[in-house]
């Protein structure tokens, strides 16, 4: 199976979500169903990147990840893009028989019998202010697919629409533990980031949520943007 590869990297931290902090290499496919308006990783997911995407076997992929991580196993991070527009079983297959285990984070819009196979599968709803629309029974689709995974629901909130469409959304699933981070408006890896903006970002979120008194979510900053910016590959 040929995949296409935007960048693998690490070991580094999970940024984001459930898995926060933990050390990880990243695969970051090429290609994308969706065009967020804020898409921070367009290197990823717009065709005009497509010379610059790897052509990989799972064989080649998982020999890049145990290179980067000396052999030893550790959590694999399966992004993009939309890893789900692939396949990416043989390469779990491999990983799992040589001791890693995989996390994948997807919009939920296309199913994968693989997700069944994950450590953590990430569904990431696209709220408003990406300019996109959530296809609900295809994220069903892809919560059957997982079966018995664990799995989680992360949205990133830019405003007061955001965050009333999220709230709506855990009334749907209220078995979903619900991650939500702000977003970050400036993604110009060439840019700096502002983290002061970020921490106020922060605090209104915390404040419209836990301080409204809705203490369903799980409230976590972009940890990468507040270490690294924007830059690609950390």
């Amino acid at each position: 199976m040929i995949l296409r590869i935007a960048e693998i990297f690490g070991p580094t931290i999970q940024g984001e979500g459930a898995l926060i902090g933990q050390p990880t290499v990243f695969i970051r496919t090429g290609g994308c169903d969706y065009r967020c308006s804020w898409c921070d990783s367009l290197h990823a997911v717009d065709s005009r990147y497509r010379h610059d995407w790897a052509v990989m076997d799972a064989q080649q992929i998982m020999a890049e990840v145990a290179r980067l991580s000396g052999d030893q196993p550790l959590m694999v991070s399966i992004s993009g893009g939309n890893p789900a527009i692939q396949d990416f079983s043989g390469v779990i297959a491999l990983g799992r028989a040589q001791g890693y285990r995989f996390a994948c984070e997807t919009q939920g819009s296309v199913a994968r019998d693989w997700f069944a196979d994950l450590a953590l599968l990430v569904l990431s709803p696209k709220p408003p202010s990406s300019g996109q629309e959530t296809d609900w029974s295809a994220f069903d689709a892809c919560l059957a697919a997982a079966k018995d995974a664990p799995r989680i629901m992360k949205i990133v909130i830019f405003d007061d629409h955001d965050l009333a469409w999220a709230r709506e959304a855990s009334t749907r699933y209220p078995d979903l533990a619900l991650y939500l981070q702000p977003g970050n408006p400036e993604t110009d890896p060439d840019l700096p980031v502002d983290p002061q903006s970020l921490a106020d970002r922060m605090l209104w979120l915390v404040d419209a949520t836990v301080g409204a008194g809705w203490l369903t979510p799980r409230i976590l900053p972009q940890l990468h943007v507040l270490i690294w910016g924007n830059r690609r590959g950390v």
